[in-house]
């Protein structure tokens, strides 16, 4: 009998684990839409890759509209049965904390925030690493002097976008003026694009030449203004460098279209494993952009600088201040 039950338990763990393997992945959009052409909209297009590569495959896809639709939204994705459910950003973290357990045979995954459930894979990435490589092109690319950066909410992950930016300025000059600026202290930050042309203006007023933005769908306000005073910019997240050729100086690239797409293939071949996932530098999960509409404005002093600090960021030999780890930056006061 008890042999019976046990071949009875596996073939019922079998069965389960193929159910899971066959069902269709989940994207749920954060705040600011699917085509913010920064966070979100990398995301939706790794969820494309991943079709596309996939003949009859699909997935399930819904867009947060409002704070309070995330748990119900959560739910509703793992009630249709979807598997995993990828859960974008990390204002999501305490709600998939509360969610999560009520699933158990669901898988979660989150981007942005690492949420310590069986059943979740948390994926993070080192923003502070590309951020030191775009903010020593910004230096180097100053004929000011100074150089800004524009967040999206003041949290301590976009401080931690701030912080390398300017680790990595200071390191290409040490005298470098670094202006640094958050849009505001609530979601509505992320969709706020005349804010934040008025803020990049403020801070060309103030002698910056060079504007990174971290700030979902007010970055385009950012990049715009930036584009309108003759003055370059850099992207983030998605390769934003088409959007004002000649202006943008590059884009720090934050591959959440590989996460996503890494995702959805590991639950379609049974293989996703829950836990910390770190994407950094050593694996691509940052990086610089270059491609023809920034090549004019990228000098080769400049690519080997970078090239030669990454490298010693992947060695070890150079070690970024990551402000998560401490709440503080030796390089910015905010």
């Amino acid at each position: 009998m008890t042999t019976m039950k046990t071949l009875l338990g596996a073939v019922a763990a079998s069965a389960l684990a193929a159910g899971a393997a066959m069902a269709e992945p989940g994207l749920i959009i954060d705040l600011g839409g699917k085509f913010d052409k920064s966070f979100n909209e990398s995301a939706y297009n790794g969820a494309q890759r991943w079709v596309e590569d996939n003949d009859g495959a699909d997935y399930l896809e819904t867009e947060l509209a409002s704070e309070a639709q995330r748990e119900q939204t959560m739910r509703r994705m793992a009630d249709r049965g979807a598997n995993p459910v990828v859960v974008l950003g990390f204002a999501n973290g305490s709600t998939l904390e509360q969610v999560a357990p009520d699933y158990p045979e669901t898988n979660f995954v989150i981007v942005d925030m690492v949420v310590d459930q069986p059943n979740v894979q948390s994926i993070v990435f080192a923003e502070h690493q590309g951020s030191y490589l775009v903010g020593m092109m910004a230096a180097m690319a100053s004929e000011t002097g100074t150089v800004s950066f524009v967040g999206g909410m003041d949290v301590p992950l976009i401080r931690k976008f701030a912080c390398g930016y300017a680790q990595g300025a200071k390191a290409a000059n040490p005298d470098v003026e670094v202006i640094a600026n958050m849009t505001g202290t609530t979601p509505a930050a992320w969709n706020d694009p005349v804010k934040g042309g008025e803020l990049t203006r403020s801070q060309i007023s103030q002698g910056s030449d060079v504007v990174f933005a971290a700030a979902g769908g007010t970055g385009v306000g950012v990049l715009q203004a930036a584009a309108d005073e003759g003055e370059l910019a850099i992207g983030v997240d998605s390769n934003q460098n088409y959007l004002h050729p000649g202006n943008m100086l590059t884009s720090m690239v934050k591959r959440v279209d590989n996460a996503v797409y890494d995702a959805f293939t590991a639950a379609a071949e049974g293989e996703l494993q829950t836990g910390i996932v770190v994407k950094d530098l050593s694996n691509d999960g940052v990086g610089v952009a270059m491609d023809e509409f920034n090549e004019d404005l990228v000098t080769e002093e400049m690519m080997a600088a970078v090239e030669e600090a990454r490298a010693a960021i992947v060695s070890g030999e150079l070690e970024v201040h990551d402000y998560t780890s401490d709440d503080s930056c030796p390089a910015l006061t905010f």
